[in-house]
């Protein structure tokens, strides 16, 4: 699998990043084998949450054997210093792990939750301090999350920013906007960019629920290599998390190693057939 540079980090990261999220419900049998294919695949990036259902109790007993070649991120929706400090104590734990080689911020959707979690941002930058982690950053999905992020690096020394990309999300003229300055002052710092959402399609509204993730993912090949290999042809991009759905994982891992890089055409016309869409923010309570 291709790998590109996460930034300052220097983390030489797969395309690909294992998102944990698609464990939220599964089983140890279905993880255990979910995992052993993303490393077999050339994934060397692990995204996971406590936010993830139970997700770090089931791929937990599975890092430590492939600590050595595995960046583990992890991340904390707490504001709280003291609860900070607890959950990362306790997602080591789960994880097998003595330190973390990202640390976030989770899910900070706009400068009014920014303002919130600013003792929050200040209890992971000393947790890199004491080595608890090696390096941190910020997640969010939502229509502001570039906006804040970019005000997020103004104020803090993050190493990393996470948030979405897809071409639907792209042709909204404001997103599209906020997230080219939030990758241009990235790119500016040195600070690595990963992409969520790249394969989300639409609400589900009313329709049956068939995939385990908040919105309805694309399932088919040619929706999700669309996303993928617009999200990978966006410059500045190191990598995108896979689908929080493992019926999906095999066709992302295999469209990640096999991608052919978007040109300015492609991408329009990847836009252009998306646009009628609707967006999938804000996210369902």
């Amino acid at each position: 699998m291709e790998t590109r540079r996460l930034g300052r980090t220097e983390h030489q990261s797969s395309v690909a990043i294992l998102g944990a999220a698609a464990f939220w419900g599964s089983t140890p049998e279905a993880t255990e084998i979910a995992f052993g294919q993303a490393l077999d695949a050339g994934v060397n990036h692990l995204d996971i949450a406590p936010q993830y259902g139970k997700a770090q109790e089931l791929v937990g007993p599975l890092v430590p054997a492939v600590r050595d070649r595995l960046f583990v991120g992890c991340k904390t929706l707490r504001a709280n210093p003291d609860g900070v400090r607890a959950q990362l104590e306790e997602s080591l734990g789960l994880l097998g792990c003595d330190s973390f080689d990202l640390y976030q911020l989770h899910a900070v959707t706009d400068l009014a939750e920014l303002d919130r979690r600013g003792d929050a941002a200040e209890t992971i930058l000393r947790a890199k301090a004491e080595g608890l982690c090696r390096f941190v950053g910020i997640t969010g999905h939502g229509l502001d999350s570039p906006a804040a992020h970019l005000v997020a690096l103004q104020r803090y020394d993050f190493d990393t920013v996470m948030f979405p990309i897809n071409p639907r999300l792209w042709a909204d003229d404001q997103y599209r906007a906020d997230a080219e300055a939030l990758l241009e002052e990235a790119a500016r710092r040195d600070v690595g960019v990963m992409v969520i959402k790249a394969g989300a399609a639409r609400p589900w509204d009313d329709r049956p629920r068939t995939s385990t993730t908040w919105y309805e993912p694309y399932t088919d090949v040619a929706g999700l290599r669309r996303g993928i290999e617009f999200v990978l042809s966006t410059p500045g991009v190191t990598g995108y998390c896979t689908p929080g759905d493992v019926s999906v994982l095999d066709d992302a891992l295999a469209i990640t190693n096999s991608l052919s890089p978007m040109d300015a055409e492609a991408r329009a016309r990847a836009i252009e057939e998306t646009t009628h869409e609707r967006l999938i923010f804000p996210m369902p309570a």
